[in-house]
């Protein structure tokens, strides 16, 4: 293993990778039971406006295929402890417009798989890099404590602590689900404070055993099980072309790439930053090569039925559990393609365990902001308009177009346009289209 994934120059061993790779698992494994209602909708099956039938358990076994697939591709190829599944947002979005009927299930892939062409090619080309090293350094670093904000958020929305439906507020007490997090982020903070391994991977377990008598966690009557996969066919490379050069294609497309571009490119920088994986200048050397993988994801994705392929934020957490490389991803995406014949036995992790677990990483991630400068007004704006994005729209791309927007008017309207690299101008135009648009 260590000839594989240099654990001795990262300074970690097979025990901890492992165990980060079980937690990174255990806090991204709702993705399998989102997925495909994100997709087909409160039924089990859905018939599009084509009339395929696409059901929820092709869903779920593609999801689990791909994500244990391509990060595994992560863990040999980009030697990262990054883990990879279908992004959240977009999958929501054209899953509505499936549901709608408004476009076909071989549309929306379509459109996704057009989304992944570009990012290979840019990634290919150097592109992506040129535009990661065109971002100034405080914009950078403020990444990270956005997506920390961001994790937070999932973690109180998911768990209950905080109600964000009509505004924000705290959320019911007096629910079980509700103390049992409290209790859970309490177990993991004592066990961190303490210096145990794997935290909050511990926490995760207690709260799942906890939630058994209260009903939060429902085991399953057949834990091992393999969906049905009787649909499979009208998922994988189901491709509508034949709408795809209208006008409305042409914007999902650019909401698909320009959401997962740079969701990724927040969350590897992040994730890479809390792991100190960053040079002096906020640069993660080698980042093509977890670009190239999260691409070549999102065209594997369309054709097995799947919206884009994105690295997780949730990632960090197998970071903060001592996750150093690719072992950590190899272990997360062995676990993926293990659910694929035991996925009840792996869905019934209650957001009551995984959010306390999304809550105490986002508590970590935040740390970044010690390191910009907020004596200096024209540094520090836009890395918080980043940071209140991320918390307050659930939304890593837009929460990265805001600040860097942000910082561009601050400099040019405050005699400062010198300070700015030429390319971030161009780059602020699809961002601002992203904004209306989207």
């Amino acid at each position: 293993m260590d000839k594989i994934f240099k654990l001795k120059e990262h300074h970690t061993d097979v025990k901890t990778e492992v165990l980060a790779g079980l937690t990174t698992f255990m806090t991204m494994a709702y993705v399998l039971a989102v997925q495909p209602g994100a997709i087909v909708g409160a039924e089990s099956t859905i018939t599009d406006c084509n009339g395929d039938v696409i059901s929820k358990s092709a869903i779920l076994i593609m999801c689990a295929l791909v994500s244990g697939l391509i990060t595994i591709l992560m863990a040999f190829y980009a030697n990262m402890p990054f883990a990879l599944s279908t992004g959240m947002g977009t999958n929501f979005l054209l899953g509505a417009m499936i549901q709608s009927g408004t476009m076909s299930f071989g549309s929306a892939m379509a459109i996704t798989l057009i989304s992944g062409i570009i990012f290979v090619i840019l990634t290919v080309l150097g592109l992506r890099d040129i535009i990661v090293r065109m971002i100034p350094k405080n914009i950078k670093t403020a990444i990270s404590a956005s997506i920390g904000f961001f994790i937070a958020y999932l973690g109180f929305s998911n768990t209950g602590i905080g109600s964000f439906n009509g505004g924000i507020s705290m959320g019911d007490f007096t629910q079980p689900s509700v103390l049992l997090s409290v209790l859970g982020l309490a177990v993991i903070g004592v066990l961190t404070a303490y210096n145990v391994k794997g935290a909050i991977l511990i926490g995760i377990a207690v709260i799942t055993v906890l939630g058994i008598p209260f009903g939060i966690t429902v085991l399953p009557a057949q834990p091992f099980a393999l969906p049905d996969s009787s649909n499979l066919s009208t998922v994988c490379f189901n491709f509508d072309f034949s709408s795809i050069l209208t006008s409305s294609a042409a914007i999902w497309i650019f909401i698909a790439f320009f959401g997962d571009f740079f969701s990724t490119l927040g969350t590897v920088l992040g994730v890479a930053g809390k792991a100190k994986m960053l040079d002096q200048d906020g640069n993660l050397p080698g980042i093509q090569k977890p670009f190239l993988v999260d691409a070549i994801g999102t065209c594997v994705g369309a054709c097995t039925g799947n919206t884009t392929i994105t690295t997780f934020v949730e990632s960090t957490s197998g970071v903060e559990a001592g996750g150093r490389t690719g072992l950590t991803a190899l272990t997360t995406g062995i676990m993926f393609l293990l659910t694929i014949f035991a996925a009840p036995l792996f869905v019934v992790i209650p957001y009551a365990a995984t959010g306390p677990a999304l809550i105490f990483v986002g508590f970590l991630m935040i740390g970044g902001l010690t390191e910009i400068d907020f004596s200096d007004f024209t540094e520090s704006f836009g890395p918080f308009m980043m940071i209140v994005f991320g918390a307050f729209t659930a939304n890593i791309a837009a929460s990265i177009g805001a600040g860097i927007i942000a910082h561009v008017i601050i400099k040019v309207f405050t005699g400062k346009a010198k300070e700015i690299h030429p390319g971030l101008y161009i780059l602020c135009i699809p961002m601002i289209l992203y904004f209306i648009y989207n």
